[in-house]
This record gives C-alpha cells, structure tokens and sequence, in this order.
C-alpha cells in the first residue's frame, strides 16, 4: 500500500471555488478509476493562504499510474477541468491564485488493521 500526499497552497479568495471543483470535477474522475479518497483538509496558514492537501491511498505506485493515465485519457474529464480554468480566467490568472502544488508519496510505519481505514 502507498499513500500520496497532494499538497496545495492557495489564496484565500479562491479556496471555497477550489474545494467546489474537487468535490464536484476532481474527486469523481479520480474515484471512477478507482483512486481511494483517505481524506482532504484545510490550514488556514495566514490571512491570505490555505494549505489544502489530500491523502490517497493506492496499491501500489503502478496503480497510480494506471489510474491518472486513465483519468488524464478521460476526455469528458479533461474538459470539464479546461472549462473550469477558462472560467477562472485560464491557467496563467491561477498562478496569481495557486502559490505551489506539490505531491509526495508515502508508506504507513503502521499496520493498516490497526487504523480506522480497515
């Protein structure tokens, strides 16, 4: 079992629309191929920042190839997320927005029957 961490650094001003599109666009793209959704938060870091990050769980790095390559070949998907950067402003206007993206991966140092995800 891995983990991603997917780590964003946002404005403050386009933290609620941002949550929107992942729950409404995103998330479901993600989860028809078969992604598993642990959970995702917010930080208010300062007046004008939110850390946004999500935990994923996959069973192994090669099946988080398997899936973002299906959800990137999703064309439907592809275009709902191009409609929402148009409306947004396209991606150059976002950069203002979105501070940094990172993402990591992670293996647990805990047997997964010992936590609440079994």
């Amino acid at each position: 079992m891995i983990y991603r961490r997917k780590t964003y650094f946002v404005h403050t001003s386009i933290a609620e629309e941002f949550n929107d599109h992942f729950n409404k666009t995103l998330l479901p793209a993600q989860i028809r191929y078969g992604a598993r959704l642990v959970g995702r938060w917010q930080v208010k870091k300062d007046r004008d920042t939110f850390e946004i990050f999500a935990i994923w769980e996959y069973d192994s790095l090669t099946i988080y190839k398997t899936i973002e390559n299906k959800v990137k070949s999703d064309k439907e998907h592809v275009e709902r997320v191009q409609n929402w950067y148009k409306r947004m402003g396209g991606r150059e206007n976002l950069k203002k927005v979105f501070f940094s993206i990172d993402q990591d991966f992670m293996e647990s140092t805990v047997l997964r029957e010992k936590t609440i995800l079994h």
